[in-house]
């Protein structure tokens, strides 16, 4: 009989057959945008219960928890300057921003703005009209300006479309990625994902469900792979993380409410015990 895999544990145990997926069969191919080498595999998919196994928070390795929660809260909010709230959590979007200090592919300035539609807000009235639609697709690729770029660096959005479902009185996303850094962008990619199942199901007054995301290209950097193999080494004990978000999440990150930031890590801290984090690893631009 098969040992018995903790709730919490499931997502790391996930992460770590993925990453054991990439390092086995990935092609190894240099990347001509970046010089790098990479292990990669199309189509790589997993899907993951919130309300029965947890939320999924890497722990193999420390994740910055506020720089997440900032940054999905800055998505909510439809702002694209990182000075307007985010930059006093992290830097992340610092490197892709130009010379007015905007992020141009800023995800919740697509959602809420850019294209003439508040997507994320007409998604929130249209399910709260009719929880039964399956027309709650959110879209942040614009066909006039993204991709088929060559291979200069461009700015241009990893997650570019995510749907959300109600299903048995449970909300579901279903994330499609372009192109998932599997040590740096896809952990964070995750947590902030669910994060905003989360909000969203709390708005509209149901649980939040499975949490899915699908990857056309996964990848692992050479100068990850040292990394990697630390990780699918460490074990996997983590208790379950369970959410508790403050009242009225949704509406208070419309307003940048910093305040906000503090409660939703307040709610991790105590539960959230991950390994130690893994120096020296840097994002590949």
């Amino acid at each position: 009989m098969g040992a018995i895999i903790a709730p919490m544990a499931r997502f790391d145990e996930t992460y770590k057959e993925m990453l054991a997926t990439i390092m086995k069969r990935g092609v190894r191919e240099v990347n001509k945008r970046t010089g790098h080498e990479v292990r990669a595999v199309p189509g790589l998919h997993f899907s993951h219960d919130i309300e029965r196994h947890g939320f999924p928070i890497l722990s193999l390795r420390k994740i910055p928890v506020k720089m997440f929660v900032a940054e999905q809260i800055w998505f909510i909010s439809g702002a694209r300057k990182p000075a307007d709230f985010l930059r006093d959590y992290t830097k992340i979007w610092d490197a892709f921003t130009n010379p007015a200090d905007t992020v141009t592919v800023a995800y919740g300035y697509r959602w809420r703005k850019h294209f003439g539609r508040d997507q994320l807000g007409h998604l929130v009235k249209h399910l709260q009209e009719d929880k039964t639609s399956r027309h709650g697709v959110i879209v942040t690729w614009d066909p006039s300006s993204d991709g088929l770029g060559g291979t200069t660096r461009k700015n241009v959005p990893c997650p570019y479309s995510f749907t959300v479902n109600i299903i048995g009185d449970r909300l579901h996303l279903h994330n499609i990625v372009r192109s998932n850094d599997m040590v740096l962008g896809f952990p964070a990619d995750v947590a902030g994902f669910a994060l905003l199942q989360t909000i969203l199901a709390q708005k509209l007054g149901v649980k939040p469900g499975i949490y899915s995301h699908s990857i056309s290209n996964a990848h692992v950097y050479d100068n990850q792979y040292s990394a990697v193999k630390e990780m699918i080494k460490r074990p996997t004990k983590h208790k379950p993380v369970h959410l508790t978000l403050p009242r009225k999440t949704y509406d208070r990150a419309e307003k940048k409410d910093k305040k906000l930031v503090e409660a939703i890590a307040g709610s991790f801290a105590s539960q959230y015990q991950p390994h130690e984090a893994i120096k020296g690893l840097a994002i590949v631009l």
